[in-house]
């Protein structure tokens, strides 16, 4: 029989503590309280503890202190946040400090037991660490950072906000983060807001009952219901309109959605991990971006570092993908020449890890003899007038297909990017819909 888990209650007020007491008993877990920051920190000295339940205020200190002291000498133990009601601002402090989750007062006992089952379901830190090394490949610093990183977000509940360029890798990050804590076993629910025509957002989000609008011959659980209890993914977050974005701020403040046509509102238990190639600071600067919005998502910011700022690692990842490519295929993978590697290194990959596999694809299937040269790679054109910033003059014998090509690749990329969703990769270009229609008529793109 295995020995019960502990928990750490931390409060001032007795009616909460015995509350917290009793609804943990019927859990079958073992309580200890303590009334003060002294009295906690002396009993996480003395006994070993899955869990810690924490009031923000207490009459020697503060919930935060408690958290940090926590983190600090035993990390391996979660703590939950308790606060008044409305103290959002107190919540997300104690989250950027290491907190797993928090609960407002008065306590919903339905919310609690769902906090507690589910850290008392965190792995031990580090524990998930394998498993991130063999789906994030590279071993440079930033990469090693990086996986640090992911390891220690899993374990908390705080809403993050992935940042990088395009291609860089935000989606396998995002599931890694779900993947590696306590929501593994539930949905995580991937979805480009920049895909998703304006007017079907507030049904696609939050879903719709029958019959409340043209077309809506049943009811239809929305993103949000699909990721219950799990993960909701939000990639390119700045594409969403502004009016979206009011009702996604209430979404996640209330936790709680409403179908277009519904009359009541459903509780939904959703942790969001959003991402975006744009700058947010300057979407916000620029008004295109709500700032309250802003604040609740980037609870948290994680990096991921360009291909540019990891060059050490292209030699690994080229290796994978051409052993992925070879599987199957009853061959060996393709080698890659030496020059032809030297000629990666010096490449600044634009389209970062996707331009990469990209790249290796074509090279692959057009390499001789299962050796890949430099030539195959087809870099000349952009090799070093990538790095400055500029075309290479010297290169251009003919300005208007030098032009037309430009277009082609950025067209295809927001194409690859957007799923070849030719709206959402309009917009993106700042382009009407009809204008892209003509380009992609001219080009043969069509």
């Amino acid at each position: 029989m295995s020995p019960r888990q502990k928990v750490l209650i931390v409060d001032d007020e007795p009616d909460i503590r015995e509350l917290l007491e009793i609804t943990l008993g019927r859990m079958k877990l073992d309580t200890f309280s303590a009334r003060n920051l002294g009295e906690a920190q002396a009993l996480l000295g003395r006994e070993t503890f899955d869990l810690c339940l924490t009031d923000m205020r207490l009459p020697d200190g503060t919930g935060l202190e408690l958290v940090q002291h926590i983190q600090q000498r035993y990390p391996q133990v979660p703590v939950a946040m308790i606060t008044a009601y409305g103290s959002l601002e107190t919540a997300i402090n104690a989250l950027k400090a290491g907190a797993f989750d928090f609960l407002t007062k008065p306590v919903d006992l339905t919310r609690l037991r769902e906090l507690v089952t589910s850290a008392l379901r965190l792995p031990a830190p580090g524990g998930a660490s394998t498993a991130i090394d063999r789906r994030l490949l590279g071993e440079s610093l930033p990469m090693r950072n990086l996986r640090k990183q992911i390891d220690k977000l899993a374990r908390s509940q705080a809403p993050v906000y992935i940042s990088g360029e395009s291609g860089s890798g935000k989606e396998l990050v995002a599931r890694l983060i779900h993947e590696q804590g306590p929501r593994a076993g539930r949905p995580f629910i991937p979805v480009n807001c920049g895909a998703i025509p304006s007017e079907l957002m507030e049904s696609e989000f939050f879903g719709h009952r029958k019959g409340s609008f043209s077309g809506a011959i049943e009811d239809n659980p929305g993103l949000f219901q699909a990721a219950h209890g799990g993960t909701l993914f939000l990639d390119e977050v700045a594409d969403l309109p502004l009016a979206m974005q009011v009702k996604l701020l209430r979404a996640i403040q209330e936790k709680a959605v409403r179908a277009v046509g519904g009359q009541q509102e459903t509780v939904v238990d959703v942790r969001i991990l959003c991402a975006t190639h744009k700058d947010l600071d300057a979407e916000v600067s620029a008004e295109r971006f709500r700032q309250d919005l802003y604040y609740r998502l980037n609870v948290i910011e994680l990096r991921v570092p360009p291909l540019r700022e990891r060059r050490d690692d292209i030699e690994t990842l080229a290796s994978h993908v051409l052993k992925r490519l070879a599987a199957g295929t009853g061959h060996p993978a393709a080698k890659l020449h030496p020059q032809a590697l030297e000629a990666l290194k010096s490449y600044r990959f634009p389209g970062n890890v996707r331009e990469l596999e990209n790249m290796l694809e074509r090279a692959h299937t057009l390499c001789e003899n299962k050796q890949i040269e430099a030539g195959d790679l087809r870099l000349a054109e952009g090799n070093c007038a990538a790095e400055a910033g500029v075309p290479d003059l010297t290169r251009i014998d003919n300005l208007e297909d030098y032009l037309e090509n430009v277009e082609r690749k950025l067209i295809l990329q927001a194409l690859e990017e957007t799923r070849w969703n030719r709206t959402a990769a309009a917009q993106r270009l700042n382009l009407s819909f009809r204008s892209m229609r003509y380009r992609l008529k001219k080009l043969g793109l069509d």
